[in-house]
């Protein structure tokens, strides 16, 4: 852009998150009609991306529509829609040693089929499973924590900032060397949850257990065609794009490519699943919908957050990776975490410009990359609003009836007890003390 943008063009954003935060807890019959989710998005978005327009930055409004907000739902959306025509049908004890092993399970498969794919396909076997216990709120907290954030970490398709970073040059056999940092978030957030699921489940009713021994069902797996869609996604965001096909850099408009793969693999799944299949899962499109109307509210007012950062970037004096990962991670936690992966990526490669180093990835010293991968990936579990799977696995569990907590309610009683402890820990042991 051509001149400063205003500090209160930050505003409509402020707004955004107030009512994702306010509005739940005192005007919750409003909030749960998905239409006015979508009103208040448009409220705030469009008197902004107009100012922007204005002020001669349509293209920055049009790539954050075009080739940001809109192969971000369509993702999401396809992995929703496919998992969502796969049925695992089993009813095991909920202990929690079988819980903690499911978690485990949806950990690794979420650096492989994304946190958005592996949550939506575990999701209601976790909830089917514990459907005879009581005490299980906290079991879809630590679900959100591990599954759909943290173990999303080892593969360009586990969380889409990993995706902008192979986008931008890193390759993909790089980040196959975060798995310490892997291991030791989840490591430790498996352990806790072990030990909190193990106190819960002493203080069920009896019956409850009794029941839930009784009630056992073997795995059944329903919808596996599915599977051949799920393929199909993760084969659209491995090679089709600018590295792998050349041309596409020619026009970013070549970038549809990709995602109309990934809607063809969508309307597949919903032709080609039995309608009894969905039935079984409860799938319906109001957690997806939520979603897409939530984030084309975000989307268009962090513009001139975004863009606020960038012009005071030489300003902010962050020039350590421990301040890449705690201010990567904490905007990640209240920003989408891909733009902002993406605005630290390009400060990064501002300061780095023209380095010798000879340990760059992707233009940067690798110390950085990992900085800011980490920030992104982790910190994206410290509120709903920081990966887009967060708000869809709250929207399943309560149509289950599971009373979450709202939002502030899951920072304070999760977020800074459980998971910052542990960003922070992680920080410590491998920035500073063997870093």
């Amino acid at each position: 852009m051509d001149f400063q943008l205003p500090i209160f063009t930050g505003l409509p954003f402020v707004l955004m998150l107030g009512c994702i935060a306010v509005l739940p807890l005192f005007a919750e019959h409003f909030w749960e009609n998905n239409r006015n989710k979508l009103i208040i998005a448009l409220i705030l978005g469009i008197p902004t991306a107009l100012y922007l327009i204005i002020n001669n930055a349509f293209g920055i409004v049009e790539h954050t529509i075009l080739f940001d907000y809109v192969p971000f739902i369509i993702l999401l959306g396809s992995l929703f829609v496919i998992t969502g025509g796969i049925f695992i049908d089993a009813d095991y004890e909920a202990t929690p040693r079988n819980n903690t092993l499911i978690l485990l399970i949806g950990g690794i498969l979420a650096s492989f089929m994304g946190t958005t794919g592996a949550a939506m396909l575990l999701i209601r076997l976790l909830l089917h499973t514990n459907k005879q216990r009581t005490r299980k709120v906290h079991t879809v907290l630590f679900f959100i924590a591990i599954v759909a954030n943290c173990g999303g970490l080892l593969t360009p398709l586990g969380d889409p900032p990993l995706f902008m970073m192979y986008l931008r040059g890193t390759s993909f056999s790089w980040f196959f060397n975060l798995l310490p940092y892997w291991i030791f978030v989840n490591g430790i957030m498996l352990i806790m949850y072990f030990f909190v699921d193990k106190y819960h489940y002493k203080k069920e009713p009896a019956d409850n257990i009794n029941k839930d021994k009784k009630e056992k069902q073997p795995l059944k797996i329903t919808g596996k065609l599915n599977f051949l869609w799920l393929l199909v996604v993760i084969f659209a965001v491995a090679f089709i794009n600018p590295n792998t096909l050349p041309f596409m850099k020619e026009n970013p408009y070549y970038n549809f490519l990709r995602d109309g793969v990934m809607l063809l693999a969508l309307l597949l799944s919903l032709f080609t699943t039995k309608k009894e299949i969905r039935l079984q899962n409860n799938f319906n499109w109001e957690p997806i919908t939520e979603v897409a109307y939530l984030f084309l509210g975000i989307f268009l007012t962090m513009i001139p957050v975004l863009l606020l950062l960038e012009q005071n970037a030489n300003n902010i004096g962050i020039t350590t990776p421990t301040q890449f990962y705690f201010i990567t991670g904490v905007l990640s936690a209240v920003l989408d975490n891909t733009p902002t992966a993406v605005t630290f990526y390009s400060l990064a490669e501002s300061l780095f410009r023209g380095s010798t180093d000879a340990n760059l990835i992707a233009g940067i010293p690798e110390i950085f990359m990992q900085a800011i991968c980490l920030g992104a990936v982790f910190f994206g579990s410290m509120t709903y609003i920081g990966n887009g799977p967060n708000f869809m696995v709250k929207s399943i569990a309560e149509q289950e009836g599971i009373k979450m907590p709202q939002f502030f309610q899951y920072i304070i009683k999760f977020s800074i007890i459980v998971i910052l402890p542990t960003l922070i820990l992680c920080n410590f042991i491998f920035f500073h003390l063997f870093g």
